[in-house]
């Protein structure tokens, strides 16, 4: 669990120039003070926007510009995130760019056509080494702030539940009787807990679009369907100081994003089963109403960084349940056998073409195993910490797999979620591979002959009994 829950974590820390936190701005570029309402970074430096008013350097576009986004805050009547105030923060902080001067761009012509015949090429390796079939219709370049457009309904699916959750107890933490008299105060609540995980959210993306090199990072399909996307801006910066040729790095990226899109374009159940358990575990997420009764009651008006500090001291915590662990297993298994088989299938695809195959796979490994930004940003939104722990025991449970069984039978696996391993399976890899495995298309076949038999049978007039009869002759049983 981490200690940053639901997107209270504090900001990065401030730029060692002055001068340059001030003009990129904390709200822009993840650099600002602590402050729930997202107003850390506010043209001027002010910690809120009224402190900014007297600031030397303010002028009327800045001052402006502040009330604009007050009255963005105090006037969201939507859900339990301000999405549009998101998107708008995670634009600003791409815009920003990062510490070390990446600045986003839009993608060039040719940036476009590199992609796009990494990914065929990338399509074409993979033929040889698995079963599953091409699931890139196309082949798309993305900018960061694209990226930030095309993931953000993902985003919404994936963290509108457990934000759900915590403003109904922070509304809920008032009797009933002062509820009534307080409904002005509770609509403003609302509003600024929307703006609130809107601010945390939106830096939060931001700052994830800086670093992701493709749509499928976090091992969660957070682009559109079928769309296989690159990050050329980013694929850059990954590449720099690996001392292998781009063209390498970026057919390398393009096999993991190909091959992504195969498993989630041709496992039908996959998608809802892995944002099934993102919910369930959500859902045992617990809100400490009485540490927030005593925030709530202690709360001044005028310092709404209180509300945050107090937020950061761990008010939101896991159930400790049979239900949570189980949702908390079965999340972290399904993406360690995803990672897994990604980086079996990558390898086999990669190893007879690219030099440098095997230190790209090692850099990707440890940074999607020890924990890089897409841990950190879900750790923020969700209070989850989206890591495949045990990624190589499912990449050499896979590969051994294909020795045993070749391509057809390793990934016949993914028919159905219960011929898949267990957590169990990843600590005998050896008694899984040579396990006997019900085909689950044949039972489907057995029971479908059946139901046409028993069909038939019950048309039969002369057989005395229909669907009345069937259901008496079970009651009798």
């Amino acid at each position: 669990m981490s200690d940053t829950p639901f997107g209270f974590g504090l900001p990065p820390e401030e730029p060692e120039n002055g001068d340059d936190g001030k003009k990129g701005g904390g709200q822009g570029g993840g650099q600002g003070p602590a402050n729930p309402f997202g107003f850390g970074g506010l043209p001027g430096g002010g910690d809120n926007p009224f402190a900014a008013m007297f600031g030397g350097s303010m002028n009327p576009g800045d001052l402006g510009a502040a009330f604009q986004q007050l009255g963005q805050m105090l006037s969201y009547e939507g859900g339990p995130v301000n999405w549009d105030m998101a998107k708008d923060i995670a634009r600003q902080t791409v815009a920003h760019g990062t510490a070390d001067g990446s600045k986003d761009a839009s993608v060039t012509d040719g940036e476009r056509a590199a992609v796009e015949e990494a990914v065929r090429l990338a399509d074409l390796w993979l033929d040889g080494v698995t079963s599953l079939p091409s699931g890139s219709g196309t082949a798309v370049a993305w900018s960061r702030a694209e990226w930030v457009e095309a993931t953000l309904p993902v985003w919404k699916d994936l963290v509108d539940p457990v934000a759900e959750r915590v403003g109904a107890a922070m509304g809920g933490v008032l009797p009933e009787e002062m509820q009534a008299m307080a409904g002005p105060l509770l609509g403003m609540m609302r509003s600024m807990g929307g703006a609130m995980f809107g601010t945390q959210i939106g830096q939060a993306l931001g700052v994830l679009a800086n670093e992701v090199v493709g749509s499928t990072d976090i091992g969660l399909p957070l682009g559109p369907a079928g769309k296989a996307a690159l990050l050329p801006v980013n694929i850059e910066t990954f590449g720099s100081g690996l001392e292998v040729p781009k063209e390498e790095v970026r057919l390398y990226l393009a096999l993991r994003e190909a091959a992504h899109q195969r498993l989630f374009a041709h496992v039908p159940w996959l998608r809802s089963h892995l944002f099934g358990a993102v919910e369930g575990y959500a859902r045992g997420i617990k809100v400490d109403t009485s540490k927030l009764e005593d925030v709530v009651g202690q709360l001044d008006p005028t310092h709404p960084e209180q509300l945050q500090e107090a937020l950061q001291q761990g008010m939101f915590q896991p159930e400790d349940t049979p239900e949570q662990k189980a949702a908390l297993a079965r999340l972290e298994t399904a993406l360690a056998l995803v990672e897994g088989w990604v980086d079996a299938v990558v390898h086999a695809a990669a190893a007879p073409h690219l030099p440098s195959a095997d230190r790209l796979r090692e850099t990707l490994r440890r940074r999607r195993a020890s924990g890089g930004p897409a841990e950190q940003t879900f750790a923020t939104l969700i209070g989850l910490e989206l890591r495949p722990r045990r990624l190589r025991d499912a990449s050499r449970l896979w590969a051994s797999l294909t020795d045993a069984r070749g391509l057809e039978g390793r990934d016949g696996l993914w028919e159905h979620p219960d011929m898949l391993p267990t957590a169990a399976d990843l600590d005998d890899p050896d008694g899984f591979v040579h396990r006997e495995h019900l085909d689950f298309s044949e039972l489907d076949k057995m029971l479908g002959e059946a139901a046409k038999g028993r069909g038939a049978e019950t048309s039969k007039p002369e057989d005395g009994k229909g669907e009345s009869g069937d259901e008496k002759g079970e009651s009798d049983k």
